[in-house]
């Protein structure tokens, strides 16, 4: 694979994270999330303080065919700061998937009983 058309996927896989956040949080504005440019260092989507406030999280995205997820999951907690990590990944013909640690996840899972 070309490395634009690799950079494409990852490209897509961000947008479409950012879309479904805008869609999940219709009160924010389409400029409060935005998309990180290919190769830029850092999170991958990018957070409004607004957006922030609504989703407290710093998110890595991964659109690969073989991803190791724990050193990705490194990358996405030393970009995170004071945010929750959170590493999206997908390969082709699959559903994206969210990878979260596992503490936290069953925390969120807590305040929402």
């Amino acid at each position: 694979m070309k490395p634009s058309s690799a950079k494409n996927k990852g490209r897509l896989l961000q947008q479409w994270v950012r879309s479904l956040l805008l869609e999940l949080a219709d009160h924010l504005e389409p400029d409060d999330i935005s998309s990180r440019s290919m190769g830029a260092g850092g999170e991958d989507v990018m957070f409004s303080p607004a957006a922030r406030r609504v989703y407290p999280v710093s998110i890595e995205c991964k659109n690969v065919e073989r991803v190791n997820v724990w050193d990705a999951y490194q990358q996405a907690t030393a970009n995170a700061g004071e945010w929750m990590p959170v590493l999206v990944i997908k390969k082709n013909r699959k559903a994206p998937l969210a990878v979260v640690d596992a503490k936290a996840f069953f925390t969120l899972l807590r305040k929402t009983t």
